[in-house]
């Protein structure tokens, strides 16, 4: 999925984060520059629509066009929060958001918008979760759902996927939530019997659902959420 071009190339793809995030980052740019067109491929092979944009900003702005006018709901997703949402959204759309109105659910909007624990180049969506409203929306109810993940989600293959989402996202989700995990002492997966745990469900999307009007994949060039 990636090849070498010039550095101009690789700082629009999301170089710069190299900065702010080395460890998690660096692995993707010693691949070389992403391949937007292979990944496209592996993704739609599967069903899904496929979107990027070099950063959050202009990604942001597709997402506010696409949902106008519609409803939408949202499970927790950090990537959401630093990309400003709900405050994108002002007036143009009814929202529904699952984590910031306590209780709030609403299972058939016309948009699920969520993130994914970590993308595969070829072509799956991981996503861990313990309440399990967030990967239930991205299953059955919706009209649509998009999935938003920044660079720093993206793993070579569907191994590598799992176990980011097990020992990356899940760890750092637990040290957040202040759970009383081993994941949150230590920042990795033991797979605990803990009545803390919030690993309840590992979802892998090896395809878009049937029942979705539409599935997508917008991948930010930048880093974001866990």
């Amino acid at each position: 999925m990636w090849g070498f071009r010039s550095p101009e190339e690789l700082e629009e793809t999301g170089a710069s984060a190299l900065v702010a995030e080395p460890a998690e980052l660096l692995p993707l740019f010693e691949r070389g520059l992403l391949n937007v067109d292979a990944l496209t491929r592996a993704f739609t092979s599967r069903g899904f629509a496929f979107s990027y944009f070099p950063t959050a900003n202009e990604a942001a702005r597709y997402i506010v066009s696409a949902c106008a006018g519609k409803s939408v709901a949202l499970g927790g997703s950090m990537t959401f929060k630093e990309m400003g949402f709900q405050e994108a959204f002002a007036d143009s759309t009814e929202v529904h958001w699952h984590w910031v109105t306590k209780g709030e659910y609403y299972q058939t909007p016309d948009i699920y918008l969520t993130s994914a624990n970590a993308l595969s180049e070829s072509g799956e969506a991981v996503n861990i979760d313990g309440t399990c409203n967030r990967v239930a929306g991205t299953l059955y109810g919706p009209k649509q759902c998009m999935f938003v993940c920044g660079i720093n989600k993206l793993c070579p293959d569907l191994a590598s996927a799992v176990e980011r989402a097990r020992n990356v996202a899940a760890p750092k989700n637990a040290q957040r939530l202040g759970t009383r995990t081993p994941c949150a002492a230590d920042g990795k997966c033991h797979d605990c019997k803990s009545p803390a745990r919030i690993c309840r469900a590992l979802v892998v999307h090896m395809g878009a659902p049937k029942g979705f009007e539409k599935c997508e994949i917008v991948l930010v060039g930048e880093p974001l959420g866990y």
